[in-house]
C-alpha cells in the first residue's frame, strides 16, 4: 500500500470518527415551550399526528379537537362521542376514524369537514388503540374487553373480521407490508398479525417485562419498542425474531413511545411526570440520554419528526392529585432547548 493511499484511508477515518462524535453530541435538550390551551374537560387519551397537513388529532372524552400546528390554534372538533380512546387517518380516502370505548363503537369522519360520516358498531367491547394499514386498506380497532383486533374495510366503512390476539392488546403499529404488531397487556407479549389473512403469525414474550403499553417500531433496523408500566421499563425486539436486545428502565405511569428516525431516539411518556429520552447508539444498543420533566399525567404523546418536537396532553389536578382541574386541559408542546418557550 503506497503512502498516498495510506494517508486517504487514515483521513478517511478519521472523518466518519468526527462526524460520530458530532451526532453525539448534536442530539438536542428538550425542554418545555408552550401549551395550546383546548376546552371541555373529562378524561384524553391518544394523540394522532398528521405531520403532512400539520395537523394533530387530541382525544378528549367526548371529542376529538384538531389543532393547526403551523398556527399552534384549534380549528375543529369531532363531537358527540362517547369515552373517545384511539383515533387513525386513511388520508388518501380523507376520513377518520375514532374509537368509542363506552358505546362499542367506531365514529367515522370527514378529513375536510370533520362530519361525521357514520358509526360502525363493532363485535368487540372497549375499543382502544386505532390503526389504518395501507397494505390491506383496513382500519383496525383494538377491543381492549374482547381481546380481539376488529377489521375495517376503509373503503366500505364495514366490519370484514376479527383478529383472535388471546390477551387484552394496547398500542399496535404496522409495517404496512403485511405485518401488524400488538402488545398485549396481560400475557406480557407481542403479538404479530397478518392484516389480510386475519391470522396470527407470531407471539414474542416481553420476559419479565410487566403489563406493555406503548409500542413503536424503527423500520430501517427492524427493531421494536415496547414500554412495560408496571416493571418501569423499555423492551428493545428484533421483529423478526422476537430476542429482546435490550432493556432500559424508565419511568412510572409509562403509555406511550415513539421513535424519531432522524435523531435516533426513542422516547417514552411516563405519567408520574417524565418523558425518558433514549439514543440509538445502534440497533442493539441503547442509552438514556435525558429525563425531561413533564406534568403528572401526561401520559400520551406523539412526536413531529420535522420540528423534532412532542406533544403530550393533560391537565391541571385539583388537591387530591387524582381529579382533573376544570378548564385546565390542553396539549403541551416540548422540543430541543433552543426553542423559545412561551405560555
Amino acid at each position: 500500500m503506497n503512502a498516498t493511499l495510506k494517508m486517504s484511508l487514515l483521513a478517511t477515518g478519521l472523518m466518519g470518527f468526527s462526524t460520530g462524535l458530532l451526532t453525539a453530541q448534536t442530539i438536542p435538550t428538550y425542554s418545555y415551550i408552550q401549551k395550546i390551551d383546548l376546552p371541555g374537560d373529562g378524561k384524553w387519551d391518544y394523540l394522532k399526528m398528521d405531520g403532512e397537513r400539520e395537523r394533530l388529532f387530541v382525544s378528549h372524552f367526548d371529542r376529538v379537537h384538531v389543532i393547526d400546528l403551523t398556527t399552534s390554534k384549534p380549528v375543529g372538533e369531532i363531537t358527540g362521542l362517547k369515552g373517545v380512546h384511539g383515533v387513525t387517518l386513511a388520508k388518501a380516502l380523507e376520513k377518520g376514524y375514532i374509537s368509542n370505548g363506552t358505546d362499542n363503537t367506531v365514529t367515522v369522519f370527514d378529513y375536510n369537514t370533520f362530519k361525521v360520516l357514520k358509526t360502525i358498531t363493532l363485535p368487540g367491547k372497549k375499543p382502544d388503540a386505532m390503526l389504518f394499514d395501507k397494505y390491506s386498506n383496513r382500519v383496525f380497532a383494538f377491543c381492549n374487553g374482547d381481546k380481539v383486533a376488529v377489521a375495517i374495510d376503509a373503503a366500505k366503512d364495514e366490519v370484514v373480521g376479527t383478529v383472535e390476539v388471546g390477551e387484552a392488546p394496547e398500542f399496535a403499529v404496522t409495517t404496512d407490508k403485511g405485518i401488524v404488531y400488538v402488545n398485549l397487556e396481560d400475557s406480557n407479549e407481542i403479538v404479530a398479525f397478518d392484516p389480510k389473512t386475519l391470522t396470527v403469525r407470531q407471539k414474542f414474550s416481553l420476559g419479565d417485562n410487566v403489563q406493555p403499553t406503548g409500542l413503536a417500531m424503527d423500520a430501517a433496523t427492524n427493531r421494536l419498542f415496547s414500554v412495560c408500566r408496571k416493571s418501569k421499563t423499555l423492551v428493545v425486539l428484533d421483529a423478526a425474531t422476537g430476542k429482546i436486545v435490550q432493556t432500559l428502565s424508565i419511568g412510572a405511569g409509562v403509555d406511550a413511545v415513539v421513535f424519531e428516525k432522524d435523531l435516533k431516539t426513542v422516547m417514552t411518556s411516563n405519567g408520574e411526570g417524565s418523558v425518558t429520552i433514549v439514543h440509538q447508539d445502534s440497533p442493539d444498543t441503547y442509552s438514556v440520554v435525558q429525563t425531561l420533566t413533564t406534568k403528572p399525567g401526561q401520559k400520551t404523546m406523539v412526536h413531529r419528526g420535522t420540528t423534532h418536537r412532542i406533544y403530550l396532553s393533560g391537565a391541571d389536578y385539583q388537591a387530591d392529585g387524582k381529579t382533573p382541574a376544570p378548564g385546565t386541559f390542553g396539549v403541551y408542546v416540548y422540543g430541543p432547548a433552543s426553542s423559545t418557550a412561551t405560555k
